[in-house]
């Protein structure tokens, strides 16, 4: 398989290159792997890595169409959502000697969401102002 770690390295960044530009490299990727069980020389833990990279794989297939969601401007890393994380919620909830009731943490972070980023608390209004707001009897 490999004989140095730099020869892996190597090869583990062209198939995540080929997995954010390909069409179709999630699918050869699981087969190269399944290639890769029949290989004798795998010691008993590189066996059960490769077993759950093939799981993770097999199961999320269908969520790693990365070409087609970047051609729709979609973000496909989790640096939009942990950045929110951070200035949303964690800002805001953890700071010194502050406890929360979830009803109450969901209430000023619910305001906070509508405030914090450009533009979201008019277009709130907006929708509010077309649809209505419901009112519960």
């Amino acid at each position: 398989m490999f004989r140095k770690k730099a020869e892996r390295d190597l090869w583990l960044a062209d198939r995540l290159r080929r997995l954010k530009y390909k069409q179709g490299a999630a699918s050869r990727l699981i087969k190269k792997m399944e290639g890769f069980e029949a290989l004798p020389q795998l010691s008993k833990s590189a066996r059960e890595d490769l077993a759950a990279s093939l799981t993770y794989f097999r199961n999320h297939k269908h969520q790693m169409n990365y070409p087609r969601y970047s051609a729709q401007g979609w973000p496909i890393g989790s640096g939009v959502t942990e950045a929110a994380c951070k200035t949303l919620v964690k800002q805001r909830l953890c700071a010194s000697g502050m406890r929360w009731k979830e009803k109450g943490a969901a209430v000023v972070l619910s305001l906070r969401s509508l405030v914090r980023p450009t533009g979201r608390w008019q277009q709130f209004w907006g929708k509010i102002d077309q649809y209505g707001f419901p009112v519960v009897a």
